[in-house]
């Protein structure tokens, strides 16, 4: 199994961990999202499915995987042991649903009500919940692991990262676009069982996928202890 790498995280804001999670476990997940209910699916203009919201919310294999010792061995050094899972997604790529995504910062979380903050702002309801952008010290204390259940090569559809820009806090539009046009981007090409670390902050993309088939990503996003202040609380998704 390979290491986490606290200090690459640290510097560049991403990290790929080979092995992260052992064959068997893959393949129970694997499974899993073949023979499961769809109906929190997000859903490809033709109709096909491309991911999965709610899993922590949803789904008992998505908890125990969250808080598996394989899991946990890569987020409590970066985030402390009191770090807690916030959301799970799957996301897939298929000949059906070959999607790309622009690049961005994930910069809003969701919280079980709204509360007028200082330094929480804007506001926005998805999926009939709360979402606010929090202050940059909170979104600086989350890490996302993304899990790969599939081979994901460079013809994959890959996370395409640009390196060192999550230090730089929240970033303006004309700032995304000029990190767009002038900064070295790096594809995050990982195999069956191996994880992407990242930071929130860390601007990303994904451009349709080249050789379309499943590459399917388990998205766990946590936060490390008790980082909001009340009445807000989390809304565990």
């Amino acid at each position: 199994m390979s290491h986490n790498n606290p200090q690459e995280l640290e510097y560049e804001g991403w990290t790929a961990i080979e092995d992260a999670v052992d064959d068997s476990a893959i393949v129970e997940l694997s499974n899993h999202f073949q023979t499961s209910d769809n109906s929190n699916a997000n859903r490809h203009r033709n109709g096909k499915t491309f991911g999965i919201r709610n899993l922590l919310r949803n789904l008992a294999i998505i908890r125990q995987l969250a808080k598996s010792p394989a899991i946990r061995s890569l987020i409590e050094p970066v985030l402390g042991e009191d770090a807690i899972a916030v959301r799970g997604i799957l996301f897939d790529k298929t000949p059906d649903a070959n999607w790309t995504v622009p690049w961005h910062q994930d910069l809003s979380i969701a919280v079980m009500q709204k509360h007028q903050m200082p330094g929480f702002g804007p506001w926005s309801v998805k999926a009939a919940v709360p979402h606010v952008q929090p202050p940059v010290h909170i979104l600086q204390s989350m890490l996302t692991v993304r899990l790969h259940l599939d081979d994901c090569g460079e013809n994959n559809g890959p996370l395409l990262v640009i390196p060192g820009s999550h230090a730089h806090g929240v970033l303006s539009p004309s700032a995304v676009e000029e990190y767009r046009k002038s900064a070295r981007s790096v594809a995050c090409t990982v195999n069956r069982g191996g994880a992407v670390l990242m930071r929130p902050l860390l601007l990303h993309a994904s451009h349709s996928a080249a050789s379309p088939a499943h590459r399917r990503v388990v998205h766990l996003e946590y936060a490390a202890g008790n980082l909001l202040p009340d009445p807000l609380r989390w809304f565990i998704a």
